[in-house]
């Protein structure tokens, strides 16, 4: 009996001599130029935008403290850096976003008005989703922002499918999908990145590396905790970027968005930071130190970073007080807004149950 023909595999090639499987070519990039060259008026402005973050969410932590925001809440407070950097290079008229249910900031980092924002997480009418889908489950077709997800990894695959449409649609647009340290592991993340790859979608995997998951370190839940080279096997360059420095974002998507832009398929880009709350409003976030979270306040926190660079450059402290005693007001509005908007009307529970059209 014949045997059947052996497969000729490829002979091995060198790193050097595979041209189309560059994997540190990103990376190198970032290495040679660190941080964006941004005008004093651009650092104002991220300086507002993370400012107002952390206002807004220090706001909502009260409000849930006061029985206000029901369910659960998970708050974006030391991570600002990551959705600032990233959005503030976007196209809004193109692009699209996703993320899980961190994501108040995100919303926030894309100039969605705080009132809305925050009459959603106090379940009102007035609220971005109508109220119905709470501070998990925001959602905006008008600004390309679709969600906000509970279930953990999900939102990634449905980031694929948002990026094939633009290619589908050849309208020019790339996602910008999010995702977290703990939903790394999931299963659906990787047959994402293998379609991502083989499709060469345009799509950046951002991981938002915030150290604990929902309660266990990295060390102790991931056998690979540098997440950026996740994606290795599906050939997919990664990134290790310093998730509290605005600057060194801004110039990281800087780089990944021009690679997505020209056609070259995804970019997986981990973002190190760092949360100072728990996951979520009911965590007591006991499986870490309090002088842990003070050590990284004091010499890493994004906006006082950003601050001092400021100060350097020629901003006054009168007038960095000036703009955070006006975000405090547009915070108070917010608050007000929500805590006197009308919740939705009963008959609400029978609408949007289908979507109709987009």
């Amino acid at each position: 009996m014949a045997k059947a023909p052996r497969s000729k595999k490829k002979p091995a090639q060198s790193p050097a001599e595979d041209t189309d499987f560059v994997l540190h070519s990103l990376q190198d990039a970032l290495e040679k130029k660190k941080r964006y060259d941004a005008s004093q008026e651009q650092m104002l402005h991220f300086y507002e935008q993370m400012l107002l973050i952390r206002r807004f969410e220090e706001r909502a932590g009260q409000l849930y403290g006061l029985g206000l925001i029901g369910g659960f809440c998970h708050l974006y407070i030391g991570q600002e850096a990551v959705a600032i950097g990233l959005q503030s290079a976007l196209d809004g008229d193109k692009d699209s976003v996703i993320t899980g249910y961190r994501d108040h900031g995100h919303m926030l980092a894309y100039g969605i008005d705080p009132k809305v924002i925050m009459a959603e997480l106090t379940g009102r009418e007035a609220g971005i989703s109508k109220g119905k889908g709470g501070s998990m489950h925001m959602f905006s077709t008008e600004h390309k922002f679709y969600g906000g997800h509970g279930i953990v990894g999900a939102q990634v695959a449905l980031g694929g499918g948002l990026a094939l449409a633009h290619q589908y649609n050849n309208d020019g647009g790339l996602c910008l999908a999010y995702f977290g340290d703990g939903a790394a592991n999931q299963g659906q993340v990787y047959e994402t990145f293998n379609m991502a790859s083989l499709w060469k979608l345009p799509i950046v995997f951002v991981v938002e590396n915030n150290q604990y998951a929902m309660g266990t370190s990295t060390a102790r839940s991931s056998a690979e905790t540098e997440f950026y080279r996740r994606g290795t096997a599906f050939r997919i360059p990664g990134m290790d970027v310093n998730g509290m420095d605005v600057l060194e974002v801004r110039q990281a998507a800087e780089i990944a968005f021009k690679h997505v832009r020209e056609g070259k398929g995804p970019v997986l880009m981990e973002c190190n930071t760092y949360r100072y709350r728990g996951h979520s409003m009911s965590d007591p976030a006991k499986y870490r130190t309090r002088e842990e979270v003070q050590d990284v306040r004091e010499h890493k926190d994004p906006i006082e970073g950003l601050k001092k660079v400021l100060l350097e450059n020629g901003s006054t402290e009168d007038e960095l007080k000036a703009i955070d005693k006006d975000i405090r007001k547009t915070v108070t509005e917010a608050a007000d807004f929500a805590e006197n908007s009308p919740e939705p009307d009963p008959s609400e529970l029978y609408t949007d149950v289908l979507v109709e059209e987009y």
